[in-house]
């Protein structure tokens, strides 16, 4: 996660610094200006601004004052709440603001040695799959001598407001971090994958079971180092509105804890070994608190004993910083942003995932099968158009993570262009050799469809069982042009890749070995009534190299849901499908059916009586076999 950056506008940090310092005098960036094109687009901050350098502000300026807090951030006067929210969040992960504000005691100011200042700082971001080091000056807008957006509780210390300029020169302008997704802000700060959760179209308050599976999945998340936000819905007159309960609609806050707090007094505490769940959250105002239960000086802490209360370091003033009773989380907040910090590293005791990142694009041809655009599902004449992926599960059941993300678009709002493309994903599980494009949904599983959101980022936690999957990312719409990264995370490696081909290359030697003349698709459903034998059933499908189905244990009635698809030089030549009986000692042949694949037979599904083998193949075996079966000739129909 932690690679080389590259340089933001090609602009390095050291050779600037060195350069100034040779010169004495101070950094002045070329690429971020000081002129009102830095500031907005469209609203102009509200009275006459100032840039002044932080030395012009304190006389003691410092990167940080007694190291770095949740608690040292305020917003300014633009609605960038999310990011001072993911500001809070960033702050309580060392190794992730040490990445992202590199060099952090080099960048500090030095009392001491004040010629080795230059005015230059720098700070790292994870922009669409790789870290980008960005370059700033350090004069900081100001309006009556106080700065105007993203500030520190001190006066004196200003690693956010530089911090939060090197974004805004990234993002193209202040005015561009006006309304934007903490989880966005979050993954910039750290490559995380992203998990949007709607509380409130998943009614989680009104299921107990719901929300103690939230409750357990957000507490492994937050016990993994990583990072939750949350927000209430608002219409565009409510945007920080506050409520009754002291909660504020329409406005971004970090979680900064999510606890199982014990309740009870001395040792009965412990010998009792009641909890309950709560968790802890921070207004980026710094003040405007939660007033329900477990809010600071609430009755209910009366039943928490005062080592506990220590431990969670209880506090009654009004700094922004609160507790919650799970269930009246889950009750008036409508949205959350969990940011996984997926864990690829061989060297740790922690689950590790296996990672595949992909970098792909929609882009449109006149030709159907070079168009890379044709639109979500409801669109069956061009879906398959866009790219595909192909993954495998090799466990009985396993858990895959699938990220799709596309590019940043607050650069483009100064030019009206600055709206996330609705974008999502559907699943497939394919024939278990499929190795080229799927052009027909034939007997094809859509196993899972991602929401389609104007968000940055769509995310999918699904268990699958074993078996060949495809991946298919697309916008909404046909015809909608733009960039993605797919990102899948597996228990083991997947071998996930792009499938480019369209059918088997004809070679040079195709003239000699020959060439496919038709493809069959094979769909075996299942077998019934089968010789009664010990151990387990599996099918084998013979045509050139096998394809053999997962076993099915103790059943004589196996559901095998298997496919497979074959590109045929000689298609005359029959399709054997085998059910065999599978023993440690030695397999048992079970019946088979022999199938002519032509273009006569029926596509239907159909129940076949199992056959014996060789001369005795007219002969019946006990059992049938559910199967459908495809032929054509043109090989881009599948």
């Amino acid at each position: 996660m932690f690679s080389t950056a590259t340089s933001y506008k090609n602009q390095h940090y050291s050779e600037l610094k060195k350069e100034c310092l040779e010169d004495k005098k101070l950094f002045e960036d070329p690429e971020f200006p000081v002129t009102n094109a830095s500031l907005f687009y469209r609203k102009p901050p509200p009275g006459m601004v100032e840039w002044k350098r932080p030395r012009e502000i304190s006389d003691e300026p410092h990167l940080f004052v007694d190291g770095i807090s949740s608690h040292d951030l305020n917003q300014g006067r633009v609605g960038n709440c999310w990011f001072v929210a993911a500001c809070s969040c960033l702050a309580l992960k060392t190794d992730l603001w040490q990445k992202v504000i590199p060099d952090w005691k080099e960048q500090e100011w030095d009392s001491k040695h004040p010629e080795n200042y230059a005015g230059i700082f720098h700070f790292q971001f994870w922009v669409f799959g790789e870290w980008v080091d960005v370059v700033v000056d350090d004069r900081l807008p100001t309006i009556n001598r106080e700065l105007i957006y993203c500030h520190s509780k001190l006066n004196n210390e200003f690693w956010s407001a530089l911090l939060e300029k090197a974004y805004a020169k990234l993002s193209g302008c202040y005015e561009s971090l006006d309304g934007g997704n903490t989880g966005d802000a979050v993954v910039d700060f750290s490559g995380a994958v992203t998990e949007a959760i709607n509380l409130e179209a998943e009614v989680f308050h009104k299921d107990q079971e719901k929300i103690d599976n939230l409750f357990e999945d957000l507490l492994k998340v937050y016990d993994r180092g990583g990072i939750i936000s949350c927000s209430i819905k608002a219409s565009p007159s409510e945007i920080e509105a506050w409520m009754a309960c002291g909660l504020v609609k329409g406005h971004a806050y970090s979680v900064t804890a999510v606890k199982k707090v014990r309740l009870g007094h001395g040792l009965m505490a412990y010998f009792q070994n009641k909890t309950i769940p709560l968790i802890r959250m921070r207004n980026p105002w710094g003040k405007t608190e939660w007033k329900g239960a477990w809010s600071d000086s609430s009755a209910e802490w009366e039943r928490v004993g005062s080592m506990e209360r220590d431990k969670l370091g209880i506090t009654v003033e009004n700094d922004g910083e609160f507790w919650m009773a799970f269930t009246d989380w889950c009750k008036y907040f409508t949205d959350a942003d969990v940011c996984h910090l997926i864990n690829t590293s061989l060297l740790t005791i922690h689950k590790t995932w296996h990672e595949v990142v992909h970098f792909g694009s929609w882009t449109k041809h006149s030709e159907p099968l070079h168009n890379r655009c044709g639109g979500c599902m409801n669109y069956k004449q061009t879906f398959l158009q866009n790219p595909q992926y192909l993954f495998d599960m090799t466990k009985e059941m396993d858990e895959v993570l699938i990220s799709l993300q596309q590019r940043d678009m607050k650069i483009h709002r100064r030019i009206g262009q600055g709206e996330n493309l609705t974008l999502g994903f559907a699943v497939f599980k394919v024939e278990l050799n499929r190795k080229y494009r799927m052009h027909n949904i034939i007997t094809q599983t859509n196993v899972q469809t991602s929401k389609y959101i104007n968000a940055r980022t769509v995310f999918m936690r699904v268990t699958l069982p074993k078996g060949r999957y495809i991946i298919i990312p697309s916008t909404l719409k046909p015809e909608i042009l733009g960039e993605f990264m797919l990102r899948v995370y597996t228990d083991v490696d997947s071998g996930c890749r792009e499938l480019t081909e369209h059918k088997p290359r004809m070679r040079c030697w195709s003239a000699v070995t020959g060439y496919p003349h038709a493809v069959s698709q094979i769909y075996i459903h299942g077998a019934e009534g089968l010789e009664n034998q010990d151990g387990t059933g599996e099918v084998d499908i013979i045509r050139g190299r096998s394809v053999r189905s997962t076993v099915k244990a103790d059943t004589l009635d196996p559901v095998f849901e298997t496919r497979a698809i074959f590109y045929r030089k000689k298609p005359r030549k029959p399709i054997t499908v085998e059910v065999w009986n599978s023993n440690a000692v030695k397999d048992q042949f079970l019946g088979q059916v022999v199938l002519t694949g032509s273009l006569k037979d029926s596509t239907k599904p159909q129940r076949l009586q199992l056959r014996k083998r060789g001369r005795a193949m007219a002969d019946e075996m006990p059992g049938s076999i559910t199967l459908r079966i495809v032929t054509c000739t043109e090989l881009t129909e599948m």
